[in-house]
């Protein structure tokens, strides 16, 4: 499978931190911020194929970071991570332009299997399949 590039979000430090590192230790080219405002500015300087969002973030919610970057980025894929509470925001977020929301604590393969679906879609939307 083709390396694809990947923006974990998460202001929980352990929960990003170990992703981050167990989607590494699977070969991709990882970058771990803990906010919507640091998502935006690693954005602005490189480009991510697939990024996982969390919803629920202090400052700029994981909505209003959807919203700016799928008007900036609007091939750049996004999977919001949603908590028991938020399944509401995760739907929210298919509507503004998401590619699926998972559940925390997701199963990595689970993630893997919808940034693998969302990195697919992002290369038939740039004619790159």
């Amino acid at each position: 499978m083709e390396k694809f590039k990947v923006l974990v979000v998460d202001d929980e430090d352990d929960f990003r931190e170990t992703i981050v590192k167990r989607l590494r230790g699977r070969h991709l080219d990882t970058t771990g911020v803990a906010s919507g405002e640091e998502a935006l500015k690693a954005m602005e300087q490189e480009s991510f194929d697939v990024v996982v969002l969390d919803v629920r973030m202090p400052g700029m919610d994981g909505i209003e970071a959807l919203k700016e970057m799928k008007k900036r980025w609007p091939l750049t894929e996004v999977i919001m991570l949603t908590g028991h509470a938020s399944v509401e925001s995760g739907i929210q977020g298919m509507q503004l332009g998401a590619f699926d929301y998972v559940m925390k604590p997701v199963p990595l393969d689970e993630l893997l299997d919808k940034m693998r679906q969302a990195y697919e879609r992002k290369r038939i939307q740039e004619g790159k399949f």
